[in-house]
């Protein structure tokens, strides 16, 4: 009975150890195909896949910068779930009965050059290939439904100065879409929607993305920023230290206009943009920050968003 007992034990181990290397493995290979497919380094913390539900789930898939640009984040995903069809892939074919992407953070950047980041990846600079006769060396792939989940937008633009303007556009949408037929569709409509979603324009990936076949829709501006011109966010920080965290950030970000730190108030002109920010003390650890942009009497909530994110990043 002993005996029966340890080997009882020792298969279930050898069971666990072989499905933890086999998702290593294979977690290890998306992270190597990802990578060659957009030209961009690929990380991801967690992957588990089951052969009895047929599901694979991948959390903190992160793609960074292509050559070119900073070493940020390019898109931050925190969870990829999909049910995929074992049948298929014996026919050498990707199907996913469903596949749910949620889009945490996007780092839109364009650099010195005035190029963007998205414009440079592979999956958008290939368009064209398969019309120039060169073979497709990507399994074929459908998708019957995906739910998209996006985010935000964090958007840095080097091109006007020294200093990146910063902009934060606040998306927070979802999305379906049937029947995407190829990993590039999904590739540029992951890329392209949520830019589509912020009002974003001129980005050469909108042009792939419609030679591909990506069902995106024209969304010009996100209707939640109609007549909003203020972010606002409370933070675990004494009011010294917010005050003059604030104020770097805007003396970086453009000129100060306004000082005020006995009612908290700083005033700033960032690219002909009027900002005006207000701290508020609601105990001795919480503070709340108020940030409110206008150009021309028209509210400018990226800008905002772009100012507070900032502050955020240097208050952490």
């Amino acid at each position: 009975m002993k005996k029966i007992l340890i080997v009882s034990v020792m298969v279930i181990i050898a069971i666990l150890t072989i499905g933890i290397i086999k998702d290593q493995i294979i977690k290890s290979a998306i992270t190597v195909v990802a990578t060659q497919v957009t030209g961009a380094q690929v990380h991801i913390d967690g992957f588990s896949l089951s052969v009895f539900s047929q599901s694979v789930r991948i959390s903190g898939f992160k793609m960074y910068n292509p050559e070119g640009f900073s070493k940020d984040i390019l898109v931050d995903f925190s969870k990829i779930n999909v049910v995929y069809d074992t049948g298929a892939l014996f026919k050498k074919k990707l199907h996913l009965v469903n596949a749910e992407i949620d889009l945490k953070e996007m780092g839109l950047e364009k650099n010195k050059e005035g190029r963007l980041n998205v414009d440079a990846l592979k999956v958008v600079n290939q368009q064209g290939e398969k019309q120039k006769g060169k073979p497709s060396e990507q399994m074929p792939m459908q998708i019957d439904m995906l739910k998209l989940g996006i985010g935000k937008i964090v958007s840095k633009d080097y091109s006007a100065g020294k200093e990146p303007v910063v902009k934060v556009y606040d998306v927070n949408m979802h999305k379906s879409y049937k029947n995407i037929q190829s990993a590039k569709q999904l590739a540029v409509l992951i890329l392209a929607e949520p830019m589509k979603a912020a009002g974003i324009q001129g980005a050469k990936i909108y042009g792939v993305a419609m030679l591909a076949g990506a069902a995106v829709l024209p969304v010009a501006v996100v209707a939640t920023f109609l007549g909003k011109d203020s972010a606002q966010q409370d933070f675990a920080a004494d009011f010294d230290n917010v005050y003059n965290v604030s104020l770097a950030v805007l003396n970086q970000m453009g000129k100060v206009t306004k000082k005020d730190k006995i009612n908290g108030i700083i005033g700033a002109d960032i690219n002909s943009v009027q900002v005006s920010l207000k701290i508020q003390k609601k105990s001795d650890s919480k503070i709340k920050v108020i940030i409110s942009a206008r150009k021309h009497f028209s509210p400018k909530p990226e800008i905002a968003g772009g100012v507070l994110y900032e502050i955020s990043e240097k208050l952490k």
